[in-house]
């Protein structure tokens, strides 16, 4: 049997949600493998609309085991809260159907509050992160001092670990002229929680060895977008950890040649939250008809996306490094009733063309985009099913895009509900 990776192909925000609940009827395991709880997926299930963050988007659907990999970091009381949010919506999240690996990462408030104060502080580039202490988690996960979920079993290693993270952490306080933080309100806000985290506690790797040896469907559910790829994102305002395919096998324990179809999910045309460089965006009438009609709004903080046109190089470069095998193409109806659309197909950068996003801050901020006009289309794309119900503009500019980003369209989704898909190669066949 495939199992299929899913990811975003630009800056996040592409409409993973409904992509992966689509896909996940065909499988019997989700997986997330990176990211904390600043990513955010949507999901319309029956009319039903659920707004998930750290969960794996399998969670909506009780046939289905749901695992969250050792490459998440995990905020133990957000975990706690959004399972309570679901069961308030019907939703049994338990640890039989969903296991969380034992050696994911923590984070903890003062993982939170230090991504605040620097947030607030001006003495830096704002990086317009969620201030929900992602970055700090993962700094300690990498500096050896991090507090694993597995360290919640032994009240000793609490403490020792606890020991070595506020050596670290206080210092930091000290200088940006914070009060120390206290160990005793920190050790016992973690004894309290832990016999409510640990029954989740799961060796997730072997979890998954089994299931694969089962010949069973997994689905591995990446966070955020290649663009925010710590390694090959416009850095430094990307997230903390990479997005990009590959880290499925490392952040779940089960190795690439698991692997089989990548599928990048990618806009009709680009979004962005947050800082940092954006090439097509437009700040004009077109970025905000964009948004307004495609109710542009980050489904975790509500901040308002930037738009603009689509970004054929940047997609490009993504699928190069992400090994991304064909795309998926969301939100093709919001684009309806436009007269002209646009795509960049190149950059300018000093005079010259280029063919593939620089690497340096200043170079990202200052390249150009070269446009390549397409005619638009008046009819109605939203809720098609068939190639036979797109005008033939839209099939048009869906070809074209094919052919600049060098990959296939697999699947197109044109609007929100789940079952308004156009299926033009099941990722799972391979």
């Amino acid at each position: 049997m495939a199992n299929v990776v899913v990811v975003g192909a630009q800056w996040g925000d592409e409409g993973k949600g409904k992509i992966v609940d689509w896909l996940s009827e065909r499988a019997e395991v989700v997986v997330r493998f990176q990211g904390g709880h600043n990513a955010g997926h949507t999901l319309v299930v029956d009319g039903k609309v659920y707004k998930l963050s750290l969960l794996p988007s399998g969670v909506v659907r009780q046939s289905k085991l749901s695992v969250i990999g050792n490459g998440v970091v995990v905020d133990p009381w957000a975990l706690l809260d959004e399972i309570a949010r679901l069961a308030g919506q019907g939703v049994s999240v338990t640890p039989q159907n969903l296991r969380l690996s034992e050696s994911a990462a923590l984070i903890l408030p003062i993982h939170r509050e230090l991504d605040e104060i620097r947030e607030d502080s001006n003495s830096g580039t704002k990086l317009g992160t969620t201030r929900r202490g992602i970055g700090p988690a993962y700094e300690d996960k990498i500096g050896r001092r991090a507090l694993r979920v597995i360290d919640l079993s032994d009240r000793q290693v609490i403490e020792a670990r606890v020991d070595a993270m506020l050596a670290h952490h206080n210092a930091l306080r000290r200088g940006m002229g914070k009060a120390e933080y206290d160990r005793d309100t920190l050790i016992a806000s973690l004894l309290e929680i832990a016999p409510r985290i640990l029954p989740f506690a799961d060796p997730v790797w072997r979890t998954l060895g089994e299931a694969r040896q089962q010949g069973k469907r997994i689905l591995f559910e990446g966070a955020q977008g290649a663009m925010l790829d710590i390694d090959h994102g416009t850095y430094p305002f990307v997230t903390s950890s990479n997005t990009a395919a590959g880290q499925a096998a490392v952040g779940s324990g089960i190795g690439p040649s698991a692997l089989n179809y990548v599928l990048g999910i990618t806009k009709a045309y680009t979004t962005r939250v947050g800082e940092g460089p954006f090439p097509t965006e437009q700040n004009n009438e077109v970025g905000q008809g964009l948004g307004k009609r495609g109710k542009e709004f980050g489904t975790v903080t509500g901040r308002p996306r930037r738009c603009g046109w689509f970004d054929a190089v940047m997609v490009r470069q993504a699928l190069k490094t992400g090994g991304i095998t064909g795309i998926a193409l969301t939100k093709l109806d919001v684009l309806d009733g436009m007269d002209e659309l646009k795509v960049c197909v190149g950059y300018r950068l000093d005079g010259k063309q280029i063919d593939y996003l620089p690497g340096t801050q200043a170079a990202q901020a200052k390249v150009e985009p070269v446009y390549e006009a397409m005619e638009g289309w008046s009819q109605s794309t939203q809720g098609a099913r068939s190639w036979a119900q797109l005008p033939a503009t839209a099939i048009k500019y869906i070809r074209r895009i094919e052919e600049l980003i060098e990959a296939p369209v697999a699947m197109l989704s044109t609007s929100p509900e789940r079952e308004d898909v156009i299926l033009v190669h099941d990722p799972f066949s391979d």
